[in-house]
């Protein structure tokens, strides 16, 4: 049946078809490939040697000081000479130079000598870190000197100690990346602990152990041991093997918004695979019709295009890998300022296998209904002049089951988490879904509509042609459009409300780590009476007497219950707080402890008025009835907590430090930290502005790395274009001809065939808009409280691009048809 010579004529007969289909193969696998293949690197990288990401083999970590009987475990450990220990305590203060002139918000590490265990800090002179850490010494990064104006050997002021700036630290093996970071590393010897005097009670410290064991010891039967003697849901022992990593998880929540992009580019790459192996059979049908009336049957006619199409497919899959790991190193060039700095691409042959496999069965999916329909195709198809309207039979409902159930597995695949790919799954459904159905109503009012233009009326008329696929093409451009206008929207909006358009009366200076007996000298420094939040820090054991899932919650993406909490005790509502539930903050005479809950608890766990909460306080269980459940009136940058306490209840006895905000006028910002932190060393001080300048500086240089990978949907949507343009080849060019013998010139079939594009164009770029819009609007409102700005101008530009890139890729695809001679033409449909 397989004849070689026939398909090597026919690998030869449409080469563009067969480009635009390998084009389709390739950039349904190019972003996952990248996607896949990089995010192994980069977990390779992270993961190369564990013990050297911990920098131990078992690490013990807390938000609270430890508890004597865990500390007591690790002293009769090392007793026993099975593990060396080193305590590491790692906060944020305000350092400031000598003569008070400059202060700045570091990201402090305390650590005892041993540090790190596996790994090695690297500083710039070289020397090793346990040579130069001593007692009156300290270790900075280079921007911290930069920016408090100083050189090594020069002193600062840490707490109420007076350090010497010994070296520059160049990397940490456990911080292989630090741009998640509020301020610049500064490394203090443990001997300064004291001097310092910053670790107050009910100081925000994380405190950590590290252990290391010695050659032959089972860490994982140490831990083991070692949790028996922690405190549960507030002492966390885990191995080298175990233990989570905040770096890790950033890149892990990053990976599955790509791979969401990733997904929906190959479900469009897949209609374009699709779309054009109809458009190649279309071409070819009247050239199958007659093999089949010179006797060649069905079976020959399929088995033969089977394998064109799969030598298509193949060659689409191998270019399709080769351009998903050359986009790893573009990337890893592009932003290489977010990675690990010996982050390095690495080959994966898992990557190509599944890639491979993932290509093969693309192809097979996407083409197996034209290739059925292939074989069906009789010698009357010579005398046809249009194509007959395809039957919905058995093989057309079969396409679709197999297409779903590929679909499905491939988010399952890549998403690893049946929860959260049946709402990907649901998401891009009702995505396309509601697409799909606006286009149909929209191409349905403009089939009605009478143009007066004859110009507008052909245009209109085209979109209508036989075998033309303009409702795949704007479905397909609104939809990997609307995902670019979210993004860029979404990031506008951020910004204006965070950063460029700071509210006139929102604080702008955080003050935390305010001991209970410095607040009314505190008060009297800043010459204002600023509203003092206690705050205690705790963490939720349990909800109605059911456990809090601490590995079912830590899978979740963002915010989640396993957290510590900061909890505060008052009797009034905030002024930008409002009851959502319940006749009042607290109910009167109640023998019980109450607690009021911030709905932002109730969306990560349902929650409902008279519910029992139990919390961890410092190790000690409290019980406390929920008594009202609160929301904020909008966007607000001020104070909120998530569990609020009535004024005279226990928690006002609990360990605890005071937080307050004030605004002050920028230029006086810097002086007012100084004064606060030179008088009292242990509070801290947060400058707003500039914490926000810096997570939006992030947020731009991750919303960069999605567009780029966004555009490869928008690549997917241009292909279709160039496809459909194909596929109504001879149909355009037939128009083009009868349009100039009837008189018309080059310029009208020009502007004609340019309107229709316009017309394309438009319709998705609306749509596009106004998905984008209601979609941001809703995470503005929702999901972020702060108000929506529509942005006209930029979408108006958005809409112009949309137009220029549609014409263009349309004209580029109609160059050939415009330029057919009507002689020529005739002449050819003379001698056939």
């Amino acid at each position: 049946m397989l004849h070689k010579r026939f398909v090597l004529r026919e690998l030869t007969a449409s080469p563009r078809q067969y480009a635009v289909f390998v084009l389709c193969v390739m950039l349904s696998l190019v972003t996952l490939t990248a996607l896949n293949g990089f995010s192994q690197s980069i977990r390779k990288s992270l993961l190369r040697d564990a013990r050297t990401l911990q920098g131990a083999d078992i690490i013990l970590r807390s938000h609270f000081p430890f508890s004597p009987a865990l500390t007591e475990k690790v002293s009769e450990l090392e007793k026993q000479g099975k593990v060396r220990s080193a305590r590491i305590y790692e906060f944020y203060s305000v350092v400031r130079s000598v003569d008070e002139s400059r202060s700045l918000l570091a990201d402090v590490k305390i650590a005892e000598p041993g540090y790190p265990f596996y790994g090695k800090a690297e500083l710039a002179s070289g020397r090793e870190l346990g040579d130069v850490l001593r007692g009156g010494n300290a270790v900075a990064e280079q921007n911290l000197l930069d920016r408090l104006g100083l050189r090594v050997g020069d002193s600062l002021r840490a707490g109420s100690a007076i350090l010497t700036i010994a070296d520059v630290i160049v990397k940490e093996p456990d911080r292989p990346v630090s741009f998640l970071s509020f301020g610049p590393r500064l490394l203090v010897a443990a001997a300064d602990i004291d001097a310092l005097d910053l670790l107050k009670k009910g100081s925000r410290v994380r405190y950590v152990i590290l252990l290391r064991i010695p050659e032959g010891e089972n860490p994982d039967e140490l831990a083991a041991d070692l949790r028996r003697s922690a405190l549960a849901d507030q002492e966390r022992v885990e191995t080298f093997k175990e233990s989570g990593s905040r770096i890790r998880r950033f890149f892990d929540n990053f990976f599955f918004f790509l791979a969401l992009i990733a997904i929906f580019t190959f479900l469009l790459a897949g209609i374009g695979i699709r779309s054009t192996v109809k458009a190649i059979f279309r071409e070819k049908e009247k050239s199958i019709a007659i093999i089949r009336a010179m006797g060649g049957t069905g079976r020959f006619v399929l088995v033969n295009y089977m394998v064109l199409i799969s030598i298509l497919g193949i060659t689409g899959t191998l270019l399709g890998l080769a351009a998903g790991f050359a986009l790893q190193h573009m990337i890893l060039h592009l932003f290489s300022n977010l990675l690990p700095s010996d982050m390095h691409i690495v080959f994966s042959w898992q990557t190509a296998g599944e890639g491979t496999v993932l290509g093969i069965l693309g192809v097979a999916v996407f083409a197996f209904l034209p290739l059925h329909r292939v074989r069906n195709i009789r010698p009357a198809a010579v005398f046809r002049l249009e194509n007959p309207a395809r039957e919905k039979g058995t093989a057309f409902y079969l396409s679709i089951f197999l297409g779903l159930a590929f679909f499905i597995a491939l988010v399952m695949r890549q998403i690893a988490d049946w929860k959260t790919g049946a709402y990907v799954l649901a998401g891009l459904g009702g995505l396309i879904v509601f697409t799909a159905l606006a286009v149909r109503v929209i191409l349905s009012g403009l089939r009605r509509i009478h143009f007066r233009s004859l110009m507008l009326r052909q245009s209109a008329k085209g979109l209508f042609r036989p075998g033309n696929a303009t409702a795949s093409v704007i479905v397909t451009l609104s939809a990997s459009l609307a995902v670019i206008f979210s993004i860029y929207l979404l990031e506008e909006n951020l910004d204006a409300a965070f950063v460029r358009s700071y509210p006139a009366d929102a604080p702008n200076l955080f003050f935390i780590d305010i001991q209970p007996d410095q607040a009314e000298a505190v008060s009297e420094l800043l010459g204002m009476k600023p509203v003092f939040y206690p705050v205690i820090r705790a963490r939720l054991l349990s909800v109605n007497g059911e456990k809090i899932d601490r590995n079912q919650e830590t899978r979740r993406r963002g915010d989640n219950m396993t957290r510590a909490f900061n909890l505060t005790y008052r009797d009034e509502l905030l002024e930008d707080e409002i009851l959502l539930s319940g006749e009042s903050l607290f109910q009167q005479d109640s023998p019980e402890l109450q607690v009021s809950v911030l709905d932002t608890v109730v969306e990560m766990k349902p929650m409902k008025i008279g519910d029992i909460l139990v919390f961890n306080i410092q190790g000690v269980p409290v019980e406390a009835r929920i008594s009202s459940i609160r929301g904020r009136k909008g966007e607000s940058v001020k104070p909120f907590f998530y569990f609020v306490f009535p004024q005279n209840s226990l928690l006002k006895d609990a360990p605890q430090t005071i937080f307050t905000a004030i605004r002050v006028l920028p230029e006086r910002m810097a002086e007012t930290q100084t004064r606060v932190v030179s008088r009292f060393p242990n509070v801290s001080v947060i400058d707003v502005t500039q914490t926000l300048a810096s997570f939006a500086n992030i947020a731009h240089r991750l919303s960069l790395l999605i567009r780029f990978f966004t555009f490869f949907s928008i690549a997917a949507g241009i292909l279709i274009i160039v496809s459909s343009v194909l596929a109504t080849r001879f149909a355009r060019m037939q128009e083009a001809v009868y349009y100039k013998i009837l008189g018309a010139g080059n310029r009208f079939v020009l502007g004609v065939f340019t309107m229709e594009n316009i017309l394309i164009g438009g319709i998705s770029a609306f749509l596009a808009l106004l998905i984008s819009h209601t979609g941001t609007w809703i995470l503005c409102g929702k999901y972020f409280d702060i108000s929506y700005r529509p942005y006209i101008v930029q979408s108006l530009l958005m809409t112009t691009a949309t137009l220029m890139l549609v014409v263009t890729v349309g004209y580029l695809a109609s160059f050939s048809i415009l330029r057919q001679r009507p002689a020529a033409f005739l002449r050819e449909q003379t001698g056939e």
